[in-house]
C-alpha cells in the first residue's frame, strides 16, 4: 500500500467506474429513450444491455489510456489483465444451459420434490431457491446460478405471477447463489481468490462458512415459500421432458465436459479447449440439442471482462479503505463496498496484503459473499441470472432498485448467519 497521490490515469479509471455504476441502475431511461427517439433506437437499446455497460465504460478508459499514455502502455495494462473468470463463466454457461444437462438436473430437483410432502409448487421453488444454490459449491455459482434461472424462467416464470414474487425470488436466489458457494474452497469466485494463498481447505470452508451459509439459504428459501404461498400454491410443477429424453450416453459425455470445466477452471487453455469439443459434439448430435445460449454467454463474458479492466485501477482507493477496518468493520464494510464492485475484487485486493489476521481474513471473505446479491456487478453469476430471467420481467429489464430491494431482506439473514451462529 502506499500514500502517494492518485495518478490521473487512476482518478480517470475511478470515475469511469462510478459512470458505469450509475449507468447499471439506468438502464430502463436507455430502454424508454429507444421507445422514443426510434432514429437512434439501435444505439439506446445497446445501452440499455446490463452485460454491455461495463464493456462499453472499459473501452472509454482504453481509448483514455491511449490519449494519455500511448498505445505501448495502454496495450500493456489490456494483456495484463486475467480474463480466466470470465471465460469460465462463458464456457460454464453454455455447456450447464445445454438440454441433456438440463434433462438431468431437471429429473433430479422434480423427483425429489414429488417426494416432499408439500404442493408441487412449493417444494419445486424451494429446492429452486435452497438446493440448487447450495449445487454451486460443488458444481460451481455460475453453473449453479445458469441451472437455477433456467428452470425458474421455464416453471414459475413462465406463470402468471405477480411482480413482486419474481423480484422477490430473483433477489433471493442472488445472495443464495453468493453465499451457497462456500461449502468448499473451488467454486464461489470470492473464495477462489484467497483459497490458495490463505490455505483455506474444505475442512476449514464447511466449519467457517458452509454450515452457516446452508442455514441462511435454507431460512431464504423458506421464508419466501411461506410468504408468497398462497400464489405458488396455485402454480403447477414444471411439466418434466414434452420431448424425446436424450440417450443416457450423450447425458454423459455432457456432463464429463461439463466436470472438465470445472476442475481444470483454472486453466482456460484446457477448459476453452474442452469447450470447443464441446461445441464440435453438439454440432455432431443436434438433434439431441436445443439453440445453445452462445449470446447471452456472451455478453455475460463481455460484462465480467469490462469489470475486470476497470476494476483493476481501483486498488489506490479500495485496499486502504479496507486496511483501515477492523474485523468487524470489514464484515459491513465488505458487504457495503460488494454492492459497487465485484466481491471477487475485493477478496483479491485482501490477498495481496501480508500479515491479515484469520479474524479479519474470514470476515472480509464473509463480508464479501454476503453482500454478493445486492446488484448485478456484486458476483460474477449476476449476469447470467439477469440474462436468462430478464425477458419474463417489464421493459425486458430487471429494474436494479427493486432487485437492491428485494435482495436485502435474504442479506440480512445471511448477515445474522455469519456473525451470529
Amino acid at each position: 500500500m502506499t500514500s502517494a497521490s492518485p495518478t490521473t490515469v487512476q482518478i480517470l479509471a475511478a470515475v469511469l467506474f462510478a459512470l458505469a455504476l450509475i449507468h447499471t441502475f439506468s438502464t430502463k431511461f436507455f430502454e424508454r429513450l429507444a421507445h422514443t427517439r426510434p432514429r437512434h433506437a439501435g444505439l439506446f437499446h445497446l445501452l440499455g444491455e446490463v452485460e454491455v455497460v461495463f464493456g462499453f465504460w472499459a473501452m472509454v478508459l482504453i481509448v483514455g489510456l491511449f490519449a494519455l499514455e500511448g498505445s505501448t502502455a495502454a496495450t500493456h495494462y489490456v494483456d495484463t489483465r486475467n480474463y480466466t473468470e470470465p471465460l469460465f463463466v462463458f464456457a460454464i454457461m453454455v455447456v450447464a444451459a445445454s438440454r441433456p444437462v438440463l434433462q438431468i438436473a431437471g429429473d433430479l430437483v422434480r423427483g425429489i420434490a414429488r417426494a416432499l410432502p408439500l404442493p408441487s409448487g412449493i417444494a419445486l421453488y424451494i429446492l429452486l431457491l435452497g438446493l440448487v444454490p447450495l449445487f454451486g459449491s460443488f458444481i460451481t455459482e455460475p453453473a449453479a446460478m445458469t441451472l437455477a434461472a433456467l428452470m425458474l424462467r421455464d416453471s414459475l416464470f413462465a406463470q402468471p405471477t405477480s411482480a413482486r414474487l419474481r423480484y422477490a425470488t430473483v433477489g433471493a436466489l442472488f445472495v443464495n447463489i453468493s453465499i451457497g458457494g462456500t461449502l468448499t474452497p473451488f467454486a464461489a469466485p470470492p473464495v477462489l481468490m484467497v483459497a490458495g494463498v490463505w490455505q483455506w481447505d474444505m475442512s476449514f470452508m464447511l466449519s467457517n462458512f458452509g454450515w452457516k451459509a446452508a442455514v441462511a439459504v435454507g431460512i431464504n428459501a423458506a421464508m419466501l415459500a411461506l410468504l408468497f404461498r398462497r400464489e405458488l400454491a396455485t402454480l403447477a410443477q414444471s411439466q418434466g421432458r414434452t420431448e424425446e429424453p436424450v440417450p443416457l450416453t450423450v447425458v454423459a459425455v455432457h456432463l464429463l465436459f461439463l466436470a472438465g470445466v470445472v476442475v481444470f477452471a483454472h486453466h482456460p487453455a484446457i477448459f476453452m479447449g474442452l469447450f470447443l469439443f464441446f461445441l464440435g459434439f453438439t454440432s455432431a448430435y443436434q438433434r439431441h440439442q436445443t439453440p445453445l445460449i452462445l449470446k447471452e454467454a456472451l455478453l455475460v463474458a463481455f460484462f465480467l471482462a469490462g469489470l475486470v479492466v476497470l476494476g483493476g485501477l481501483q486498488q489506490w482507493w479500495l485496499q486502504p479503505l479496507l486496511l483501515s477496518m477492523s474485523p468487524d468493520a470489514v464484515f459491513y464494510g465488505a458487504t457495503a463496498l460488494t454492492a459497487v464492485t465485484d466481491n471477487a475484487a475485493l477478496t483479491y485486493l485482501g490477498s495481496l496484503v501480508p500479515g491479515l489476521s484469520p479474524e479479519f481474513k474470514i470476515a472480509l471473505v464473509a463480508g464479501a459473499v454476503t453482500g454478493g446479491g445486492l446488484t448485478v456487478v456484486a458476483n460474477a453469476p449476476n449476469p447470467a441470472g439477469v440474462a436468462i430471467l430478464r425477458g419474463k420481467f417489464e421493459d425486458q429489464t430487471i429494474n436494479p432498485l427493486y432487485l437492491l430491494a428485494a435482495a436485502l431482506g435474504p442479506t440480512l439473514v445471511a448477515v445474522l448467519a455469519f456473525r451470529l451462529l
